[in-house]
């Protein structure tokens, strides 16, 4: 447990540094170390957990829907690199802007060797939509494995918590490149982020 530890601060408390944010599949950098990404809908709380995870501020917070328009590359430490995927969802982008939006996803998601796996972020008042069933369908297509962070389960009561927690587990298990359990997490309260980032470890 004490090694356990020591590796997670020493990961994570550790160097990190913004690299770029690419808007065309061009400017994609060689892959060549492993990648973990983030994506969620508009306003889940995907920038809280990130900075949450990696204890200082790194991505930006915004109560503006749609505020990450690109993809976001942070190198931790040459560990990995964290990739900050554009949010999802959001009425009022345009439409031309989602289709751009989800041609670099699902290029991204089709071209990356390295990707080890997507944390896709659900609110845990809310459950899931159908714009994440959507996502999830694209990461199926795509056969990115992908896990559900359930966000803000500081919110709900336990039982409303833990009955979105097994009615999300019973649709996980139609989608076969879905890790069959959902995981919840309090960026506010920090409840959940050591097995969270245990699991990156365990997946880089």
């Amino acid at each position: 447990m004490e090694d356990r530890a020591r590796t997670i601060r020493k990961v994570f408390s550790g160097p990190c540094e913004f690299r770029l944010g690419i808007a065309d599949l061009k400017q994609l950098p060689p892959s060549q170390i492993p990648e973990i990404a983030f994506a969620g809908r508009s306003n889940v709380g995907k920038s809280s957990l990130i900075n949450a995870l990696l204890g200082r501020k790194i991505a930006h917070v915004s109560h503006t829907p749609g505020r990450t328009q690109q993809l976001n590359f942070f190198d931790v430490g040459d560990h990995f690199w964290l990739v900050d995927m554009p949010g999802y969802g959001y009425a009022k982008v345009s439409k031309k802007m989602k289709e751009h939006w989800n041609y670099i996803l699902r290029d991204y998601l089709k071209g990356r060797p390295n990707l080890r796996t997507v944390f896709l972020l659900i609110d845990s008042r809310h459950g899931l939509k159908d714009s994440d069933i959507d996502m999830m369908k694209m990461l199926d297509m795509a056969a990115v494995s992908y896990r559900i962070i359930m966000t803000k389960s500081d919110h709900p009561k336990k039982s409303d918590l833990d009955n979105t927690k097994a009615e999300i587990e019973t649709i996980l298990k139609k989608h076969p490149a879905a890790f069959p359990l959902a995981f919840p997490v309090s960026s506010w309260k920090k409840l959940g982020l050591e097995e969270l980032q245990q699991q990156i470890l365990d997946l880089i």
